[in-house]
Order: structure tokens, then sequence, then C-alpha cells
């Protein structure tokens, strides 16, 4: 456990970092479902989750501030048509949660070969992406008079 007490009497804007960082070393992450996070581009990313045995209709992919859900419950409609012998591939209810950093917008979700894909990109306004401001030639003083005081 870390103690951030100096950071909070030095900086102004970053409690929310700091609760972030007790919330992460305060519980183990959940193991199911896995997943990938891949970085495509310098703005472009995309999360992969294994959700096998998973229709589209019983994902909810949720976006509420900085937090994307991705959830899952099997429909109570699905019977099965006999009895499992072994049953390896877990259909069990999930919910996972992702915090995104800034300006990074979820674009789309799709489900390929067991497979759940969100696309994520980082769109930073206009106006606080990094800008260049010209330097122009400074002048000299001007002179009002040319001649000296007497």
């Amino acid at each position: 456990m870390f103690d951030l007490t100096p950071l909070y009497r030095s900086t102004v804007g970053f409690d929310r970092l700091a609760r972030m960082l007790n919330e992460a070393s305060a519980f183990d992450a959940p193991t199911y479902p896995p997943y990938n996070i891949e970085k495509l581009s310098d703005d472009e990313y995309r999360i992969t989750m294994a959700v096998a045995g998973f229709a589209p209709e019983d994902i909810v992919v949720e976006v509420k501030g900085n937090s994307l859900t991705v959830a899952a419950r099997k429909s109570e409609k699905q019977e099965q048509a006999g009895e499992f012998l072994h049953q390896g591939i877990a259909s069990r209810a999930f919910e996972r949660r992702f915090q995104l950093a800034d300006h990074v917008q979820v674009l789309s979700a799709g489900m390929e070969n067991g497979l759940l894909h969100v696309a994520l990109k980082r769109e930073v306004p206009e106006a606080l992406k990094p800008r260049t401001i010209p330097v122009n030639g400074v002048e000299g003083p001007k002179v009002i008079e040319a001649r000296k005081a007497a």
C-alpha cells in the first residue's frame, strides 16, 4: 500500500489519480473473461474479450463518463439439449469495468468467432492540442526626440 499523503500536499487536481491507485491496490482483478488490450496506433486501441457461449444480444457495452463497462448474462430462454459430462466453456454472467483516459471515445463493438472487439480512439479536442506560438521580431524602444536633454 502506498502512502499518497505527500502527493496531496503539493499537487492540485490529481486526487482522481490517487484514488484510482488506492482502488487498484485494494482488490484483486477478476480473471474471467480473459481479455487483451491492444494499441493499434498512437491514438487507436482495441479491447478483445473471449466471450464464447454468449450471443450478441446477451452482451451489454456501456460508457458512462470515463468508465467502460462490458457485462453479459445468459438469457433465460436458452435451453440445453442434454446434460454436460464436462463443462469447460464457462458462460457465467460477468461484468468487467475499464477506466478510460480523458478524451478516449468508444467507436464500436462487434463479435467475431467468440471474441468481442471494442474499438477505442483518443480524440483530443483541437483547443487542447499543443500549438506553437510564433515569436515576432522585437523592436527596440522608440525614440521620441533625437536630441539629448540639456
